[in-house]
């Protein structure tokens, strides 16, 4: 197995090999560069040359481009002498070559379907998905409190449509324990709820759940690239962002510390990397960048995917050792502004003039630095990046249906389940206080009945009908809301002490 990945060749003419360690993967990276410049094919080349090595990849294929990782390079490719060509200069041996590849999509349609459910992805992701206020994300924290103080399971959107309702119904009572619940809080909640539904969120929210350890798989001695269809996904931004930050911290969560391993357990390519960051609030951003320094110590290294260096706060900039910067145009002030910026963040190499040749490098070309074996970034190479083995460009539909047919986790995931989880047990709750609350209800009206069957036959019973019909409603608590309100009071006792802990992001700290 080679220590290193080849990206391309460096120096004047483009002989000096520019390599990715293996064992510094972990330490993030950076692909950046203009629309049209070469990002995808250096995304390309990157998880070929971690299959390769055993390392699984996961990363979204935005533009369905990637898809071609699935099947070989062929001479017949138009670009197949230019590719020769440019594999002469640097000085490689191209050989075509396929690789395994695994397709998922959150809708199912190009993909098996990859789900997440309510409870894994967390109070601080949810609020962050729909936008919420910082009053409305508190409630939603009260919310998830009480299901996980009363075992209440939050899988999908109905269970957390179901608990809301509960929690808005009994606001009083919980009020008193976790502060103020305001109706009209729980129903701007609902309202995005809503709109969350219709950009396709239900697909995401459900059972059976992702299993990490699917994308973590190698076949005969090569990583699997886990390819995730985001060309419909990528309608709903917020959506994807969020849900690529759930599987990030779900690995965070998940996988034991190993320190510095020789090569990365998994790679994942954060592409469109700015809708990460986009008006996000700075706690989220504060996770993220806790998130990136911790979880390299796991194995797993991150690598954002932009068109600007900008793009990244400073913060996560600062974690990100492996850089492929392809080429920015500075037509405007802000834009010369950002390129000075971008030149800024790598060594200089006295050879030439980095925020030039950031501007000059053409498509294929980029100007990068790798960490050396004493993690010290190297000084800044003009660099010319190396053809991919397998297809440029996507698969046929055929195709896909077939690859996707014959993998492993056909069928695994196909198929929703819906046990029994918040939704089912509040009905079961809310059934059980309506029939109670009926049943009080008839109890009183016998007494009522045998009350002025008393007085009619002149007979005496001292009032005691009377404690009794009190005492009856009482029972009753007035009516259904009252019932389920003392069924909320009383199942609330005792339950402290039963919470569940969540991790960094929200979600829980599975098998600890």
């Amino acid at each position: 197995m080679s220590e290193n990945i080849f990206i391309g060749g460096g120096g004047e003419g483009y002989g000096a090999a520019q390599n990715l360690l293996l064992d510094k993967a972990n330490r993030h990276g950076l692909i950046a560069g203009a629309t049209g410049t070469g990002k995808t094919v250096t995304l390309q080349i990157m998880a070929e040359g971690f299959s390769a090595a055993g390392v699984p990849v996961f990363l979204s294929d935005v533009k369905g481009d990637l898809s071609g990782l699935a099947v070989s390079g062929s001479p017949d490719f138009k670009l197949h002498e230019p590719f020769m060509s440019r594999a002469e200069t640097i000085g490689l041996d191209l050989q075509y070559d396929s690789f395994p590849v695994t397709f998922w999509d959150l809708f199912g349609e190009k993909g098996h379907p990859i789900r997440a459910t309510v409870a894994e992805m967390g109070p601080l992701l949810l609020s962050r998905l729909m936008d919420l206020t910082d009053v409305q994300e508190g409630v939603l924290n009260v919310a998830f409190r009480v299901a996980d103080e009363e075992g209440l399971p939050l899988l999908d959107l109905k269970d957390l449509q179901a608990l809301l309702v509960w929690v808005g119904q009994n606001a009083k009572a919980l009020s008193l324990r976790y502060g103020n619940v305001a109706s009209s809080s729980i129903g701007a909640i609902q309202r995005q709820l809503l709109v969350l539904e219709n950009q396709g969120g239900t697909a995401l929210f459900g059972e059976p759940a992702m299993d990490l350890a699917d994308m973590m798989r190698t076949r005969d001695g090569r990583g699997e690239i886990n390819i995730l269809a985001a060309d419909q996904l990528m309608g709903s931004p917020r959506l994807y962002a969020t849900f690529l930050l759930w599987l990030l911290s779900e690995l965070f969560e998940e996988l034991p510390e190993v320190g510095n391993p020789d090569k990365p357990k998994l790679v994942f390519f954060f592409d469109e990397a700015h809708l990460l960051f986009d008006d996000a609030p700075k706690a989220l951003v504060d996770k993220v960048e806790q998130v990136a320094r911790l979880i390299r110590s796991k194995g797993v290294g991150v690598y954002f995917v932009t068109q600007n260096p900008g793009d990244i706060p400073d913060d996560v900039l600062g974690q990100l050792g492996n850089r492929v910067q392809h080429a920015l145009r500075a037509f405007t002030a802000k834009d010369r502004k950002e390129l000075k910026t971008a030149a800024e963040t790598y060594r200089d190499n006295p050879a030439f003039d980095t925020a030039a040749a950031i501007q000059e490098v053409g498509t294929g070309e980029a100007v990068t630095s790798f960490l050396d074996r004493k993690g010290i970034p190297q000084v800044v190479e003009r660099t010319l990046i190396r053809p991919p083995s397998s297809q440029l460009g996507p698969i046929d539909g055929p195709t896909r249906k077939a690859i996707m047919s014959a993998s492993d986790m056909a069928g695994k995931y196909d198929k929703t389940l819906d046990r029994d989880s918040a939704f089912e047990m509040l009905t079961k709750r809310a059934e059980a206080a309506a029939k109670a609350a009926e049943e009080a209800e008839v109890e009183e009206e016998r007494l009522e009945e045998k009350e002025r069957e008393f007085k009619a036959a002149r007979r005496y019973e001292g009032g005691r009908s009377s404690r009794r019909t009190t005492t009856a409603r009482k029972s009753s608590g007035g009516g259904f809301g009252g019932a389920l309100a003392s069924v909320v009071v009383k199942e609330l006792k005792g339950t402290t002490g039963r919470r569940l802990v969540r991790g960094i992001l929200g979600s829980f700290f599975k098998g600890r």
